[in-house]
């Protein structure tokens, strides 16, 4: 069976039973046998268990599949085949662009979730009636649509360019009226229903002729507060971690309340100067939460289906382990200290530990504190080290999930602990998106 019929064939079928995590490493590491460096597996009992957990967790609402955490076409048109999961959440135009003009017709619903710059980019969509058809691009400011007017000066779009509000959904607490502090990302200015509907109705400033230039068709809020952010940390201070927990929880259980009830006065209040398409919330670690919003009509989610270790922290839900990738040993400083070429591929975020890729096989190892995962060498010590010779594999979880694929040109696919073939990922495609 061709390794893309088996990654649908498993996703349809393999939605119970979370695969031992333990089980998945020393199976790949025998089926990888003779493979070349940088390695990565994609493990399709573990994706197509990580798939029907989202979408129970979904409740029914369609999940956006988030491409920046899965970057390889064919998972994502694996995954798109499922019922329940509809349109991508793209990352860049160019990548938007690149998806739209696929053979297969696989991506007619594209939204990038962040601004664009790309001047090139915006006068090739505006050049294709079935790229604007298909691209949503993402604004949160009278600013962005100036510039995008301006890019399209002299360049008429075969039909009015699609976009969606960006909606600032983290949470500002206050106190007598005055505000406490900044918990989420810094995304967008859009705040109120009066914000939204200032940028909604510049819109109309801007024609193409008679015609519009712009149609404004959702709204997004993306609360990173909950949906990307563990609320059972894990270290070796067990009641650090409990107390830790409980401000997490709180906080995540006030912020919810507050952007369900703001996005749902937003979501009105644009709705009476624009027929909105859709309303997209959530992501991976908030699922369950975003979807009790009658507000929102979709979610979103993509880091979920890989599992990386920014994700084994959440209380309520478990993700399998479906990706991870091999470094050889090339050297043995000590007697139970092994050296890795490279290794050091470092998640994007606020450095620190929950950062760097974790060992998991042969069990054991650990990095080195004073050195980590480096560039061009990964010491690690244990007493699996010993065991371990030149050349031997060790296996690492990326801490993000679709950073993974930025370092691999495919991702080696098993099924059963054994190897069915590769598939390309963005970078395997040459392709890069920034």
């Amino acid at each position: 069976m061709a390794t893309m019929q088996l990654l649908k064939q498993n996703l349809e079928d393999g939605r119970a039973g979370r695969p031992a995590p333990a089980a998945m490493w020393p199976a790949a590491n025998a089926a990888c046998t003779g493979l070349q460096f940088p390695l990565a597996a994609l493990d399709l009992a573990a994706l197509s268990h990580n798939a029907g957990s989202l979408l129970r967790r979904a409740a029914g609402k369609p999940i956006r599949v988030a491409s920046k955490s899965i970057r390889s076409k064919e998972v994502l048109k694996a995954v798109l085949a499922q019922p329940g999961f509809a349109g991508i959440l793209g990352f860049t135009l160019p990548e938007a662009l690149w998806l739209a003009h696929d053979p297969s017709d696989a991506f007619t619903d594209i939204v990038v979730a962040y601004p664009t710059a790309d001047a090139d980019a915006v006068r090739a969509l505006a050049a294709s009636a079935s790229a604007c058809a298909r691209v949503t691009l993402m604004v949160d400011s009278t600013e962005q649509l100036q510039w995008l007017a301006a890019t399209l000066r002299g360049h008429s779009p075969a039909a009015p360019i699609r976009l969606c509000l960006d909606l600032d959904a983290s949470w500002r607490p206050s106190l007598g009226g005055r505000t406490l502090g900044h918990i989420g990302v810094y995304r967008s200015p859009l705040r109120t229903g009066a914000d939204a509907i200032a940028v909604a109705l510049a819109m109309d400033a801007h024609r193409n002729g008679p015609e519009p230039l712009f149609k404004l068709v959702g709204i997004m809020a993306y609360e990173a507060q909950v949906a990307g952010l563990q609320d059972t940390p894990h270290t070796a201070n067990k009641v650090a971690d409990l107390a830790k927990s409980a401000v997490l929880t709180q906080i995540q259980r006030s912020s919810m309340a507050e952007i369900n009830h703001r996005r749902g006065n937003v979501v009105a209040a644009v709705r009476n100067v624009a027929e909105l398409e859709f309303v997209n919330g959530g992501g991976t670690g908030s699922l369950e939460l975003t979807t009790a919003d009658p507000s929102v009509t979709e979610l979103a989610a993509g880091s979920g289906l890989f599992g990386p270790t920014l994700f084994d922290g959440y209380s309520r839900f478990t993700p399998a382990h479906a990706v991870g990738f091999a470094a050889p040993v090339v050297r043995r400083p000590g007697p139970e200290l092994v050296t890795v070429l490279g290794g050091g591929w470092i998640a994007s975020g606020p450095s620190g530990p929950d950062r760097s890729p974790v060992p998991v096989h042969p069990a054991g190892l650990s990095l080195i504190g004073t050195e980590g995962p480096g560039e061009v060498q990964t010491p690690l010590r244990g007493a699996a080290a010993a065991q371990l010779r030149i050349g031997d594999k060790v296996w690492f979880r990326h801490a993000k999930s679709g950073e993974i694929c930025e370092h691999v040109d495919a991702l080696e696919v098993l099924d059963g602990g054994h190897l069915q073939g590769s598939i390309p990922t963005y970078r395997g495609e040459g392709k890069a998106f920034v």
